[in-house]
């Protein structure tokens, strides 16, 4: 569908009956990270997977921040006729999460955020990632790619197709770009307090990506944050990596929360 002034943007709708969850994923994935939440809670949600711009079969072709993605993730929902939903974010699709929840308190019924922040990125950090996305833009991937797996999906897990669609989809200016934005991102920890949401966070223990004291920021600047969840060993990916963990948190969380309020 388009969006936004042309703005292209690839979705999976799963469908089904119940209040509508919109799913978004982690730097560098696409829906089908959502995978094990689809198998678990399909009969009870109205589950759409969104390709955030730059990532999966949603092009980026200039410079966006999370802001735009999150406007994009709006429109999905006035499209399927939707006004309003809850919201569940790994990593950056906790930072796109945030932001709907800012733009349209209203449409938001609840958010569950996963391994994410609010803050900006660690200068040093950001640093780090342009020169990782600058060898991988002018080398290719096989420099690196090994090491940004590591951080994103921890030990033990079987990450070969995803480090074969990094390959095909990240190119030149196209890692770039989302690289440029995953490290320019603004802070959001003065804002927290302005969402009246019900939120969820989850963090694992061996996240990493952001130590456990970012998800401790979130609890305690969010007004109706729920209990921090820790998840044992849990890694930056942790939707996807331990999904067996998760997914009773989320959906107890959802089952809760998930109707319009």
């Amino acid at each position: 569908m388009t969006v936004n002034g042309g703005q292209e943007v690839h979705f999976v709708d799963h469908g089904g009956d119940g209040p509508a969850v919109v799913l978004l994923h982690s730097f560098l994935m696409d829906h089908d990270m959502w995978l094990p939440q689809v198998e678990a809670f399909r009969g009870d949600h109205r589950l759409i997977a969104i390709d955030e711009r730059g990532h999966g079969d949603t092009p980026a072709d200039g410079p966006f921040d999370y802001w735009d993605v999150a406007r994009d993730a709006l429109a999905v929902l006035d499209h399927l006729g939707f006004d309003q939903a809850a919201v569940i974010g790994t990593s950056q699709g906790g930072f796109v999460g945030l932001r709907m929840a800012l733009l349209a308190p209203e449409r938001v019924t609840a958010l569950a955020v996963l391994g994410t922040s609010a803050d900006a990125e660690n200068p040093e950090v950001a640093a780090l990632y342009r020169q990782l996305g600058e060898m991988w833009a002018q080398n290719g991937p096989d420099e690196v790619i090994d090491g940004v797996a590591a951080i994103c999906f921890g030990d033990g897990f079987e990450a070969d197709g995803w480090k074969a669609k990094w390959r095909e989809r990240n190119q030149g200016d196209q890692v770039r770009l989302v690289i440029d934005v995953l490290a320019g991102r603004d802070s959001l920890l003065g804002r927290l307090g302005e969402i009246q949401a019900p939120v969820l966070v989850l963090h694992g223990t061996a996240d990493r990506a952001y130590p456990i004291d970012k998800a401790e920021e979130l609890v305690a600047g969010l007004p109706n944050a729920k209990p921090l969840i820790t998840i044992d060993d849990g890694a930056h990916f942790l939707s996807l990596t331990h999904a067996a963990e998760v997914n009773p948190h989320l959906k107890g969380f959802l089952a809760t929360h998930a109707a319009a309020r």
